[in-house]
């Protein structure tokens, strides 16, 4: 069985819903965290980290909007503002600091100029939880995760517009 990622929001290739967009930096969506369901996880899978990347984001290393870490292994879904406070996530799960500063999910909010890319993605672990706080830094999370992944999978929604 294949590891897949999925919401009810929206398919993969699909606009990012405004729910999902940020409300600020010209932007005014509701900022929610999308409701995400994953299933297929390999055998041996100890915790699932989550995360929203923007590779598009004019900065030389891309932005990311979202890492949450130290996911049960038995969960395998999260609801609608989860990350944004709206909704709870499981016991035990953290969410890191973003690229907007603070942790918690940071929705869409590129400049004009071309549509970014949204990727979302799970990653199973080999380990229970990753030794991180709150305001470790997703390029710290991304270093462990790649030497704790057993699998990943994405799911990449668009949103921005071409017009300057």
């Amino acid at each position: 069985m294949a590891f897949v990622l999925t919401s009810p929001a929206f398919a993969n290739g699909d606009v990012l819903p405004q729910a999902q967009v940020y409300n600020g930096m010209g932007q005014s969506g509701q900022n929610l965290s999308p409701a995400l369901q994953w299933h297929g996880a390999p055998q041996g899978t100890k915790s699932f980290v989550i995360t929203v990347y923007d590779p598009d984001a004019p900065t030389g290393s891309g932005w990311w909007h979202w890492v949450v870490v130290n996911v049960p292994p038995t969960v395998t879904s999260l609801p609608q503002g989860a990350g944004s406070g709206k909704a709870g996530l499981p016991d035990g799960a953290v969410q890191v600091r973003t690229d907007f500063g603070v942790p918690g999910y940071g929705g869409a909010a590129p400049p004009a100029g071309r549509v970014h890319r949204y990727v979302f993605t799970v990653y199973a672990l080999d380990v229970p939880t990753l030794d991180v706080t709150a305001d470790a830094s997703p390029a710290l999370v991304g270093f462990m995760v790649h030497h704790h992944q057993l699998a990943s999978a994405s799911l990449t929604a668009l949103y921005g517009s071409s017009k300057h």
